[in-house]
């Protein structure tokens, strides 16, 4: 059985002890937490620090940032690089897996105009690779991992698909990069969905769940069991957490996804 978790904004509760004891009785099996910019995660630590030793599960991170490592901007990429380095020593102090975080969201779109990048694949490649060198090797010095995620091309023009995400991080070479799949971007970018994960087992080290329409599994029509049985024919032994929008009343909804999941496959 995979384990689940959910992202701490869509759990009810004022504290984190809070949303945890209703993620338990609702059958989720962690919280995954959001990272702000300006080092806002880092000062959460008193409150993280104080849940982690309450019991609270927190196994991993997903950023919740203005610009990432691969911004056209220097200065915006080396603020994301410091941003990035920040959350995964966080998330290392509180026992987790890792920190996820795309190469860049909303930033410039191929399918949008102006169509054309102001930056040529040659010179993104290397800004990648460079940024996704110094989280890894961060990753690793603090026993974590970076997970890269790619998104839909809508979203971002460079990092689109499963393959293009594990062609960099085999050029990178470290054991801390892994891939941080998205059922959602997934439902569009990929032909096979659940043949992209067989082909990228090796890379993949972190899963998100949402339908194919963004609300939460079960709200769409994604094949459920085909994805999740891939994971399982791969060995997959991460979390599925939970990153998706709400339809119906909320809480009902929120409470619905760990029993679809795992009567789906999980």
């Amino acid at each position: 059985m995979l384990k689940t978790a959910c992202q701490e904004q869509l759990l009810p509760g004022e504290t984190l002890r809070d949303k945890w004891e209703f993620a338990q009785n609702a059958g989720f099996d962690g919280i995954e937490l959001r990272a702000k910019g300006d080092l806002h995660f880092q000062s959460r630590l008193p409150e993280l620090r104080r849940a982690h030793a309450g019991g609270v599960v927190m196994p991993t991170v997903c950023v919740d940032m203005l610009h990432f490592f691969g911004a056209f901007d220097e200065d915006l990429r080396r603020d994301a690089i410091v941003q990035m380095k920040s959350q995964l020593s966080v998330i290392a102090e509180l026992g987790g897996l890792g920190a996820q975080t795309p190469a860049s969201y909303g930033m410039f779109s191929r399918r949008l105009p102006p169509f054309e990048p102001p930056r040529g694949e040659e010179e993104e490649r290397t800004v990648l690779l460079e940024g996704l060198t110094e989280l890894g090797q961060h990753a690793r010095s603090e026993g974590v991992r970076l997970f890269l995620e790619p998104l839909n091309r809508y979203e971002d023009h460079m990092v689109n698909r499963l393959e293009q995400a594990a062609d960099l991080i085999c050029a990178v070479g470290l054991e801390s990069v892994k891939i941080g799949i998205d059922s959602y971007h997934m439902n569009i970018e990929e032909a096979d969905p659940a043949a992209a994960i067989l082909a990228a087992a090796p890379y993949i080290g972190h899963a998100q769940v949402s339908d194919s329409n963004r609300f939460q599994p079960g709200a769409g029509h994604l094949d459920w069991p085909a994805w999740l049985g891939a994971l399982h024919t791969i060995g997959f032994s991460g979390y599925l957490a939970a990153e998706c929008r709400l339809t119906g009343e909320p809480v009902q909804a929120v409470r619905s996804i760990p029993a679809f999941l795992h009567r789906s496959g999980a």
